[in-house]
């Protein structure tokens, strides 16, 4: 004979927030685009389709009373239901849900402003267990230099400001030519002629009005690169030269900043995050991998040697893919590792990378460079 499913206790409002004050955590189970109208105060917000998932996380103690609350107290019972066959003897349903919470006249927190966190744009993003709207305010609250908004620059930003990085900085000395548009797709052809940094900032604030964007039309050397990096969270370099790479990883070491780099060589790119500062260390930098640059002749330019336009797409997208992971702290970044990708093969390969003890850069005392 079949065992009947666990019934779930159901308390009201009032009895609720007794208990919450008394040390019971409160679960919001409603969607995302239910909070505009607030929520109760002192909820934890976890969409019912996600609770099974977030709960070990959210609650270390299996013993701990659980209340769980969606808008009118069907879905939260069905919830209560659940957590009571995965083991949690402690749950209750608030009866009535928040309409009735709010009609009590009980505390409730503000819906949040209508720029704060744009629930609608967001949404697949706000679904994601990783993410969800602490990761999404950490977005917001980010800041992310670009080293340069050509090939590698263009797809990164693209997706940054899309995903709602709050703070873009963007920089670039050249200007848009002709011969960019095969690859570099944040500029039109209109803007020939124009500073890509400002090609750049008209197509990013008409994706994502949210995000704040400024360009800095320089080119980054040892002589400004502290200056310039210096209150970011995370770096992305995606300059075509070693002077540039140089520079931005000793400033990046300097200032303990995680250097996302990339580089691209006809159907070839490669990504890695260097980040000597990380915690537990013995992470390498860019000078640890690249000692010397190497002979002009075996490292010619995009110009030279040519490049297969979507690569850079390819690489600059992991680019921002390692970034997003970095802000969000979620997942296991690049560091120590480089993923090569042959687009000819149609195959990436991914090559250990060791910090080098005698690099003339981290291993510095300190690490900070000359």
């Amino acid at each position: 004979m079949a065992s009947c499913p666990p019934a779930a206790r159901e308390i009201n409002p009032g009895e609720a927030l007794e208990l919450l004050r008394g040390g019971a955590v409160l679960l919001d189970v409603r969607d995302p685009a239910e909070l505009l109208a607030g929520t109760a105060q002192g909820a934890t917000h976890v969409p019912r389709c996600e609770i099974e998932a977030r709960i070990p996380q959210l609650v270390t103690d299996p013993g701990t009373t659980l209340l769980l609350l969606c808008e009118s107290g069907s879905r939260s019972l069905l919830a209560a239901r659940r957590l009571l066959e995965l083991g949690y003897p402690d749950v209750r349903s608030v009866n009535g849900g928040f309409a009735r919470w709010r009609r009590e006249g009980l505390p409730t927190t503000r819906p949040p402003r209508a720029g704060d966190l744009d629930r609608e744009r967001y949404a697949r993003q706000l679904s994601l267990p990783e993410v969800g709207e602490a990761g999404q305010a950490r977005l917001r609250d980010s800041r992310v230099l670009l080293v340069g908004v050509g090939g590698l620059g263009s797809p990164s930003a693209l997706y940054l400001a899309a995903a709602g990085v709050g703070r873009l900085t963007l920089v670039d000395d050249d200007r848009v030519e002709r011969s960019n548009l095969q690859r570099q797709v944040l500029h039109s052809d209109a803007g020939t002629g124009t500073p890509k940094v400002r090609s750049a900032e008209h197509a990013l604030r008409a994706l994502n009005p949210q995000v704040e964007v400024s360009g800095v039309a320089t080119r980054l050397d040892r002589s400004n690169a502290c200056d310039v990096l210096a209150g970011h969270h995370v770096v992305i370099d995606g300059s075509d030269n070693f002077e540039t790479r140089y520079a931005v990883n000793e400033a990046c070491i300097a200032l303990g900043i995680p250097n996302v780099h990339g580089s691209v060589f006809r159907f070839e790119g490669q990504v890695s995050v260097f980040w000597p500062a990380r915690p537990g260390g013995a992470a390498p930098c860019y000078q640890c991998l690249y000692p010397q640059p190497p002979p002009p002749e075996l490292a010619p330019s995009c110009a030279e040697a040519g490049v297969l336009g979507v690569v850079p797409g390819v690489i600059g997208l992991l680019q921002a893919a390692e970034t997003l992971k970095l802000l969000l702290r979620a997942g296991d970044p690049l560091v120590g590792r480089m993923l090569h990708f042959d687009a000819l093969s149609a195959r990436f390969e991914e090559f250990e990378v060791l910090r080098d003890p005698a690099c003339g850069a981290c291993a510095r005392p300190g690490g900070i460079p000359r």
